[in-house]
Order: structure tokens, then sequence, then C-alpha cells
């Protein structure tokens, strides 16, 4: 296994462990590495300190150099990126609502979306309340059918 330091083209670092480089590199093509914090596909390779094992101590590594001496913990950030931490958790929050809301009172069809909203807007089904999936290619071939759809908000916990 190993493990790359990541960092998405919105500049959230994270970390990830892949079974093998190609692994990774089958993965990030496929556009199956994503951000945990916005979702993002656009990742790649961040800096990481090597990790160097001994003859004897095989399977233990130097620890990195912030590992050794780390300081006391900083108390938690204020002005105007705790008040951006707080917009975006109450943001969260508001699409998780959202979210529930959706999938409490409405049908999931899944891959039958697409049909399914061609169905009703048409007049072959009975119009309810759906939700499920859609390629780019259908949701915009319903859109100029003038079937309105909305892409369901997607929580970075839905990519974990």
């Amino acid at each position: 296994m190993i493990r790359y330091a990541l960092r998405c083209d919105r500049d959230h670092d994270f970390e990830s462990w892949f079974q093998s480089s190609a692994a990774y590199d089958q993965q990030v093509k496929r556009k199956l590495v994503t951000c945990p914090i916005c979702g993002s596909a656009k990742v790649e390779k961040a800096i990481m300190a090597p990790r160097i094992v001994g003859k004897k101590g095989r399977g233990r590594a130097t620890p990195p150099p912030e590992a050794i001496a780390a300081p006391a913990p900083e108390a938690a950030p204020s002005g105007p990126t705790s008040l951006l931490m707080a917009q975006e958790k109450e943001l969260r929050a508001k699409l998780k609502e959202l979210r529930d809301h959706i999938v409490k009172n409405a049908d999931n069809v899944g891959e039958r979306f697409a049909n399914e909203a061609r169905a009703m807007h048409y007049g072959d089904k009975e119009h309810r309340p759906i939700y499920g999936e859609a390629s780019p290619e259908e949701a915009k071939s319903l859109i100029d059918e003038g079937i309105e759809v909305s892409p369901l908000p997607a929580l970075p916990e839905d990519r974990n």
C-alpha cells in the first residue's frame, strides 16, 4: 500500500492510500479520486516528506520533523476564517436538510430517472416527485426537451 499526499484544484490537502502507483494513476484517470472537502476530481500528488526505513527498523519510519517537536495546539481560529467555517457548516447543514427532505418525499428511480421524467412530462405516467441518476448528456437532453431537472446536492460525506 502507498499513501499519497494529494491536493485538489481548490488547494484542499488530503491523504489517501492506494494499492500501487499504477492503481493511483488508473483511479485518477477514471476520476475516482475526489477531494473529501469539495468533491473535485481534479487532484494531483502534493509534495510529501519521504519515509526512510532502516535495516533494523523494518516497518518503522522516521517521523516527520513536525511530529518530533509538535507545538501545543492553537486556539480555534477567529475572525474571517472562523466566520467562513461557520457559514460553511451552516450551508452544509441546509444542503443536508434539503437532500433529506427530497429523499424522504420522493421516489428513487435510480438509472431510470431520464425515462421516468420523460414519461411524466409527456403524460404517459402520473406526476410524482422522483430522484435518481442521469448522465450529463441525459440531463442536457431533458432540459432541451423542456423538462425541469436539478442535481441533488452532493455532500462531502457521500464521497467517503
